[in-house]
């Protein structure tokens, strides 16, 4: 059903129109879609249903979220179900479709909680629909007793209560108190405030980090220039091959190329790798005996 240019007014006004199907049509519907993929029968199954839809949408409108996007969420979870039904393991579309419904809801009420995204594990969708509906009830539990919970008591109990980890609960309940503020927003309200991007680290390579890396690099390519010298012209062309080529070579294709085995490319490759690291170590004790 497409929702495009729709209200939910009037999207509510035509599910409540909609046939109520028995048990028989139904399943004989589910029964065309699944084996001859007549979508006459899809449609009039999901229209069936999208009061059904609809109702659960309607339960999500507290998070904030427009309750147009809520239904078109919801009647993809009703068409995901439509997919996915089984007439055949005995149990009514409806009960079916619900859990389908549900997960797309929530999927959706998640990714846009926050510019930063919430997450969609199973602990994470737990916490973020359970978590101030299980502290108030253990908060109250807790008074019936005559006793008082800290923050972390509560956190604790929380975790156990919905299986989580306690840093989960930890993550959750910051997410969940906060909200999202502009970085270009002004930290303050004079003319010529800075803005709070302004206060980030830059995680750039500063100037004298970036003199250093590159000294470094050049430094470390002159070291493998002088180690590839030190090799015969077999053994470079091999290493180039190998190691230096965007699609390094197969052993089995350079030997093929220079008529040896595949095993004795292996061993000159080995040679001189070993040639250059000898020639490397010895490099490195040259520069570390002229600076000490």
């Amino acid at each position: 059903m497409a929702l495009d240019g729709y209200n939910d007014q009037t999207m509510s006004r035509q599910a409540m129109r909609a046939e109520l199907l028995t048990a028989e049509v139904e399943l004989q519907l589910a029964y065309a879609w699944r084996d001859r993929r007549d979508e006459q029968a899809l449609h009039r199954l999901v229209t069936a249903y999208m009061r059904l839809a609809i109702s659960m949408a309607a339960k999500f409108r507290r998070y904030g979220a427009p309750m147009n996007d809520l239904i078109q969420e919801a009647s993809l979870g009703l068409m995901k179900a439509a997919e996915k039904f089984d007439p055949d393991r005995g149990v009514r579309f409806s009960t079916y479709a619900v859990w389908w419904i549900k997960a797309s809801i929530q999927d959706y009420v998640m990714r846009n909680w926050s510019m930063v995204r919430t997450g969609s594990t199973s602990s994470q969708k737990a916490l973020f629909f359970n978590l101030r509906r299980v502290q108030a009830k253990l908060e109250r539990e807790a008074s019936q007793r005559g006793e008082t919970l800290d923050q972390f008591q509560l956190r604790q109990m929380v975790a156990t209560e919905v299986g989580v980890s306690l840093s989960d609960v930890e993550m959750m309940e910051g997410r969940l108190s906060g909200s999202d503020f502009s970085l270009n927003a002004a930290q303050s309200s004079d003319e010529d405030g800075r803005e709070w991007i302004d206060a980030l680290e830059d995680e750039q390579p500063q100037a004298a980090e970036q003199v250093e890396g590159s000294h470094d690099a050049a430094q470390l390519r002159d070291w493998l220039v002088k180690a590839m010298q030190s090799l015969n012209k077999r053994e470079r062309y091999i290493v180039a091959e190998r190691k230096l080529r965007e699609e390094p070579r197969t052993l089995e294709s350079l030997g093929l190329e220079l008529g040896l085995s595949k095993e004795r490319v292996r061993q000159l490759e080995a040679a001189a790798f070993a040639k250059m690291r000898r020639s490397l170590e010895s490099q490195s004790r040259e520069v570390h005996h002229f600076l000490v």
